[in-house]
């Protein structure tokens, strides 16, 4: 039993090991001079330029208009990541709540019809969802960033089995108390479900914090690039003798990093019970 467990823990801390590696070698190459980097490569070791290069990175105004920092960026990503997660919860919430406690004719269809998007990622309906946007005046504006990508059946799907799990004697027991349908909603479905929705943010905010195409799309004004956005946009200069800020760019790598790892640890217990509870 004893070596069993060894054995476990041993693989566990090689995983672990193996995942934290490349991370770690980001973060201390960052610390170096981009000189260095683009001499030497990857760096192993702590550098010199630890506080002078995060500064730089979060507060220095720089890009191709001399106006974005760091951490304008990093409120761009916090928009989208968290108008993507909330946006999410709120229409699939409302959609399964509708599919699973009214009854209408199509029912069903219906949520097959939505069910059927999970088929189409953003990639294939990327062209029809930007000249939409173009037609409506949404380009370099949060809400082009993110309504476009609320358009999923993810959470949908989730929700309406949850739903679908909560015992019927609860909505009798609203009615019999004389909870209208918002009501129920509102003081038995939600309480009911905050496992299920911490879940759903964890899964929803790193897919929208760690969204590239869309936002490269829809974003041409440097004030509303994100930080994925902006770790393209230091490698990609390069002219004459000027060699691309390494160490920025890993910087800018690990500070993408950071925000979706702390909602993870945040949420963690109720991402766990919110995708393996059926009890009610």
């Amino acid at each position: 039993m004893n070596r069993t467990r060894i054995f476990d823990h041993l693989i566990l801390i090689l995983g672990v090991l193996f995942m934290i590696g490349p991370v770690v070698v980001a973060f201390l190459t960052s610390t170096h001079t981009a000189v260095e980097v683009h001499m030497q490569g990857l760096m192993a070791t702590w550098g010199d330029h630890f506080a002078e290069t995060y500064d730089k990175v979060l507060f220095e105004k720089g890009g191709f208009t001399g106006k974005v920092t760091g951490l304008a960026m990093l409120k761009n990503s916090f928009i989208l990541g968290i108008g993507f997660a909330v946006g999410k919860i709120v229409l699939s919430m409302l959609a399964a709540y509708a599919i699973v406690y009214f009854r209408f004719r199509m029912g069903v269809v219906f949520f097959w019809m939505i069910f059927t998007t999970l088929l189409l990622p953003l990639e294939v309906r990327i062209l029809p969802s930007y000249e939409v946007m173009t037609r409506l005046g949404l380009v370099d504006t949060y809400t082009g960033l993110v309504v476009p990508l609320l358009a999923s059946a993810t959470g949908t799907f989730y929700f309406r089995q949850f739903f679908k799990s909560v015992p019927d004697e609860l909505l009798e027991a609203a009615r019999i108390d004389g909870a209208g349908p918002v009501k129920f909603f509102i003081d038995v479905l939600v309480p009911l479900s905050r496992n299920m929705i911490a879940a759903i943010f964890v899964i929803m905010f790193v897919y929208g914090w760690n969204q590239y195409l869309w936002p490269m799309l829809m974003t041409t004004d440097e004030s509303f690039f994100t930080l994925v956005r902006g770790i393209k946009q230091i490698l990609l200069v390069w002219v004459g003798a000027q060699i691309p800020d390494y160490n920025q760019a890993f910087a800018l790598a690990v500070l993408a990093m950071l925000p979706p790892v702390l909602v993870v640890v945040i949420f963690q217990s109720w991402f766990i019970k919110g995708l393996t509870e059926s009890d009610k």
